[in-house]
């Protein structure tokens, strides 16, 4: 675990509600290991969302975002938008945060589920929309912020955050306390779930109590589209004994099955 680290939490820091501790999550949101790591965030907010409050900090890696085409900053500035371009799924999902974290996170979601299941180029700002579309996000508030300055900041920042924590390498997490004298602890890569759940009861200095998993059922209407290898991570089963309960619900009729070529997807109907 050479690639855990302390540092300094950066200022200001975003209220945590009054939960303990505060998790600046580093994701390039098209990269592969993002995909991989979504199940076990997905979990420590199932079994411990009430100790900490979370952020996703987008770090798509770009040559030099000062090289921007003059097509892509016409995106930003609302003149051109029928465009093609690796920065505009990051300023997209700024956009969409800009309606609530929630509905960040969902878009987030779907824009994955758009990359897996080889949808329409995710690059493409006609393709961004139609996402939005999906999510039920207010379209006429999505498309002036799309267009922004503030959703434009938005991403600067994140990068700001990105090279002032000194992150090299997505995914990332970071840790913080509520003492704001404490260092952070930077986890660098991909770890097992049990890492996560010790920095945890470490920076609490207390046993975790865990909240009880939601049926699968409510797990769908949660997070409405997951992998067979997600709800067996989830609920620590096999991927045979998940796929039998998922079929099960499919011939229920309450969720579908979305076969890929990197994995078996289910959503709700």
């Amino acid at each position: 675990m050479n690639n855990i680290q302390m540092l300094q939490e950066p200022t200001p820091t975003i209220s945590t509600a009054n939960k303990p501790i505060e998790l600046y999550i580093f994701v390039d949101p098209l990269c592969p290991e993002a995909f991989s790591m979504q199940a076990t965030l997905r979990k420590l907010q199932l079994e411990y969302n009430h100790y900490f409050t979370w952020r996703f900090v987008l770090s798509t890696e770009l040559t030099s975002l000062n090289c921007l085409s003059k097509r892509v900053k016409g995106c930003i500035s609302g003149i051109e938008l029928d465009i093609n371009h690796p920065v505009l799924p990051s300023i997209a999902i700024k956009a969409a945060e800009l309606q609530g974290k929630r509905a960040g996170a969902r878009y987030l979601s779907k824009l994955q589920e758009y990359v897996l299941l080889s949808h329409q180029d995710v690059n493409s700002y006609a393709t961004l929309l139609k996402i939005a579309e999906d999510v039920q996000l207010d379209m006429n508030e999505f498309t002036v912020d799309f267009g922004s300055k503030e959703a434009a900041r938005a991403f600067q920042c994140d990068l700001y955050i990105k090279r002032e924590m000194e992150v090299e390498e997505v995914p990332s997490i970071v840790f913080f306390n509520e003492c704001i004298e404490d260092e952070g602890l930077k986890v660098s890569g991909s770890y097992s779930y049990e890492v996560y759940e010790h920095i945890l009861q470490e920076m609490l200095n207390e046993q975790l109590v865990r909240q009880p998993l939601p049926s699968i059922e409510d797990l769908f209407s949660k997070f409405h589209t997951l992998s067979t290898n997600e709800i067996a991570f989830i609920y620590s089963l096999t991927e045979q004994a998940a796929e039998r309960e998922l079929k099960k619900r499919m011939l229920q009729q309450k969720i579908e099955r979305i076969q890929t070529t990197h994995a078996t997807l289910w959503r709700l109907k």
